[in-house]
């Protein structure tokens, strides 16, 4: 396929043999802690994919930390390598958020002297009454609804090895930035960022996030199963809801299940599937490695940049 020519496709059962590990460093149930609602990753997943995807982004960092060194002698004088920094993108619901947590416990134990912190970009969207000033709440997720001047510099203090970095903090039970609430990074050696727009080329700005990206790993699938899991991750959120009025969901949950989903079905065609098709699918040939998916969220294949 065209959008895949600068890709090795790489079967699954090929991939698995690239690299065979002695012992899986994590147990069922931390597995089950890690995965996202209605995700299904396997312990068989975790030993076919993701371990010899960690092995893979070693070879990445040690190349970095030769070329830092390099650099160093070059000008004679002691650089210190900068964080690694790993993007993750993909649809929403596509299984972005338990890859990169499961990447960041899979590398703090398989390089146990590396410290792994993640953040995913959430903390960067404008808060929900600064998208309904601009008029853009419906707009919520494409580029223009997030802080990127604040993201790109964040990512630049990063790398800088700068301390105790603040980002806001967003609630998906509420469904916006929580005020005044904030998390901290501070001079991680490697650093996973989560997001949909995290490959994306901003408009205004000459630095763009995947500047600072080291390696980059894109969750792919089509989007008629990611339509599927949107939905079922949807009805799965309202079987909860009903419990907490201050959930976001909750006046769904209380009402007609048919009308929910209906609305629920509007967003993903006005609003998800746009956002995809028009920014998220074209930086897929950006990413470094594609985890393609195929029903049950099972990774059938994975494709590696050629150059």
């Amino acid at each position: 396929m065209e959008e895949y020519m600068n890709f090795y496709q790489i079967p699954r059962s090929e991939w698995q043999g690239f690299y065979t590990p002695k012992h899986l460093p994590l147990t069922q149930e931390e597995l089950d802690n890690i995965k996202s609602l209605n995700d299904r990753i396997s312990m068989q997943d975790v030993e076919d994919v993701f371990i010899p995807m960690c092995h893979m982004i070693h070879l990445h960092m040690k190349e970095y930390e030769s070329l830092t060194l390099s650099k160093g002698l070059f000008l004679h004088r002691y650089i210190k390598v900068p964080p690694f920094i790993i993007g993750i993108a993909g649809s929403v619901a596509v299984g972005k958020s338990t890859t990169a947590r499961l990447l960041q416990t899979l590398l703090s134990r398989l390089f146990p002297k590396q410290d792994v912190q993640l953040i995913t970009t959430d903390g960067f969207l404008h808060p929900n009454r600064v998208l309904e000033e601009r008029g853009i709440m419906d707009r919520k997720g494409f580029p223009e609804s997030y802080d990127m001047e604040r993201l790109i510099e964040f990512l630049n203090s990063v790398k800088s090895r700068e301390k105790d970095l603040k980002i806001p903090l967003y609630s998906h039970k509420s469904y916006d930035i929580i005020e005044g609430e904030y998390e901290t990074i501070s001079q991680p050696d490697i650093l996973i960022v989560e997001g949909i727009n995290v490959f994306q080329l901003p408009a205004n700005q000459q630095i763009y996030v995947s500047d600072f990206f080291d390696f980059s790993i894109y969750v792919d699938a089509d989007p008629a199963l990611v339509e599927r899991w949107y939905l079922e991750r949807f009805e799965s959120l309202l079987d909860t809801a009903f419990q907490d009025p201050s959930n976001y969901y909750y006046e769904y949950a209380m009402g007609d299940r048919k009308e929910a989903i209906d609305m629920a079905k509007s967003v993903w065609k006005n609003v998800n599937l746009k956002n995809l098709k028009e920014f998220i699918l074209p930086t897929r040939s950006r990413a470094d490695i594609i985890l393609h998916k195929t029903d049950y969220h099972k990774i059938d294949k994975i494709l590696l940049r050629k150059f």
